[in-house]
């Protein structure tokens, strides 16, 4: 009764995170999480899998699967036991239940995972009993960073006598030019350089006599004999070495703008002008409610694919307001599927509609830097085709040696901003003749695509259309036709109505964003 490795996979069978507690090769291990996602059905309720060699013992949280791998004569009332006791200490570590989340926190897992299975049996742990077995101090461990600090401060220490003793060689090396250059005031006759290159033709390079033409009135170059002198603000035309800008670094640039490449240009701030700080959010609790939309379109008619996925986020400055809670308005919409985080305590949510977690005594994560939490995710899936917020019609047809393409777009119920429909091209020589538009358009060489654009899709403009001449090719070159384009409605018309504080006195101030963005939006 063994078991032998506990992994958190992602639906493909790649492992996450893979703990091993006999000795087994990683190859083995590999393919046993490998041939897992084949051996799991669609539709079925079990919780284990058996094999001719092993037993799998699993549990789905959110896109992974919580795993255990044992032999087929291990207790599976005690590893069902187990399974549940890890599922409940996964979430503890791992605010974010992703490929990223559990990536950050990987050691953290392995830890408690160690703490609940010894040598392939379980112990007789609690979750908080497991998370102080984790959080206990070690003496080696300060030991160790007292020692290294002491070394760090050491160094700091060399470095600063180092710096002094650069000062002040500095300082006497700037003394002893100082008098140098005094003792050559004096030496001001004669010519210093004597033609206009710089360098006088005679006596080898140098006037006869003279030193740099160093003068007591500025460090200028003296002027040749029988020309006007000029003032020392504007250096003499001819003398010296001047830096010329050449134009061919603009040449280049121009030829690649005529080519299609967008080119950013680096504008470096006066002295006198300060760069701007990043933009952070300057509300003390910020709530973010964000949509991502995958639509594929058929190019006759119809839906191909719709697929919604969207998250409402929490971001909170500082720690004396992480004791909250959110109070949200979820707009019944059929097909929109909620599901809130493993920490949020569920009754509350379900009898109230409000999102809190299971431990009051417990905080949110705050911080500037913090990237906020995931409080509850939503998906939606549907065939009907009056759900779309942007359709995309294409009418391409060939007449003699040209392809007249005509395009219409039509956003019913949505208001839309940033609007770039992009269509693909075969090579051309020149750019398509563009006869008639509502919006603007622009023609990438380098990728062979022309992008349509519109600034913002309202009620002045639900429909519009585009027409262009290209010479004759196939039409289906012309799929398929990507879009992209946010938007500031969202599907599941969710709204965040009040921030509860659990401490008493007055709620803190939040701000509520919300964006639908376009991922995946395709006509095929």
């Amino acid at each position: 009764m063994v078991v032998l490795a506990a992994s958190i996979i992602s639906k493909s069978g790649k492992a996450l995170v893979s703990r091993q507690f006999v000795d087994m090769s990683r190859i083995r291990i590999e393919g046993y999480l490998a041939a897992f996602p084949k051996l799991v059905g669609t539709g079925k309720q079990h919780t284990y899998v058996e094999t001719e060699n092993v037993r799998y013992v699993y549990q789905p949280i959110e896109t992974l699967y919580l795993l255990l791998v044992t032999n087929k004569q291990s207790n599976i009332l005690e590893d069902l036991e187990t399974l549940r006791l890890l599922s409940k200490l996964v979430p503890e570590y791992s605010y974010s239940l992703d490929e990223e989340g559990i990536g950050k926190t990987a050691f953290e897992i392995l830890f408690a995972f160690d703490e609940v299975i010894s040598l392939g049996h379980k112990e007789n742990v609690t979750v908080a009993q497991v998370k102080q077995y984790c959080e206990m101090e070690s003496h080696e461990e300060k030991l160790h960073k007292l020692v290294l600090q002491s070394k760090i401060n050491e160094t700091k220490d060399v470095m600063k006598r180092k710096a002094s003793e650069i000062d002040k060689s500095k300082i006497e090396k700037n003394r002893g030019e100082k008098g140098g250059f005094s003792s050559l005031q004096s030496v001001t006759s004669g010519t210093g350089f004597g033609s206009d290159t710089g360098i006088s033709s005679s006596s080898g390079g140098f006037a006869g006599g003279s030193s740099f033409g160093l003068s007591t009135e500025g460090e200028s170059f003296s002027k040749p004999k029988g020309r006007p002198t000029s003032s020392a603000s504007a250096p003499p035309k001819g003398s010296g070495m001047r830096l010329v800008k050449t134009q061919r670094t603009n040449q280049f640039l121009e030829s690649l703008k005529a080519e299609g490449e967008v080119i950013v240009e680096d504008v470096r701030p006066s002295a006198g002008q300060s760069r701007a700080p990043a933009s952070l959010p300057s509300d003390p609790v910020t709530l973010s409610i964000e949509e991502k939309l995958n639509v594929t379109l058929k190019r006759d008619g119809g839906i191909g694919n719709f697929d919604l996925q969207g998250m409402l986020s929490l971001q909170i400055l500082n720690q004396d307001d992480g004791f909250i809670q959110v109070q949200i308005e979820t707009g019944d919409k059929p097909g929109v599927i909620f599901k809130t985080h493993p920490n949020i305590n569920r009754d509350l949510y379900n009898g109230e509609n409000i999102l809190g977690l299971r431990d009051p005594n417990r905080p949110f994560p705050s911080g500037p830097g913090s990237e906020g939490v995931s409080l509850l995710k939503w998906r939606m899936e549907s065939a009907d085709e009056s759900l779309v917020p942007l359709s995309i019609s294409c009418w391409p047809s060939v007449s003699g040696n040209d392809t007249y393409v005509n395009m219409e777009y039509e956003a019913p119920t949505f208001d839309l901003q940033n609007v770039v429909i992009s269509i693909p091209l075969p090579a051309l020589r020149e750019a398509p003749r563009v006869q008639q538009i509502d919006g603007d358009w622009r023609y990438d060489a380098r990728k062979s695509v022309l992008e349509w654009s519109i600034v913002l899709i309202d009620n002045s403009n639900r429909s519009g259309s585009l027409e262009f001449v290209i010479p004759a090719i196939d039409t289906s070159d012309l799929f398929p036709i990507s879009v992209r384009f946010t938007s500031t409605r969202t599907f599941s018309d969710l709204k965040v109505i009040n921030v509860l504080p659990l401490k008493g006195g007055n709620p803190p101030k939040f701000a509520q964003r919300m964006l639908l963005s376009a991922e995946n939006y395709q006509v095929v």
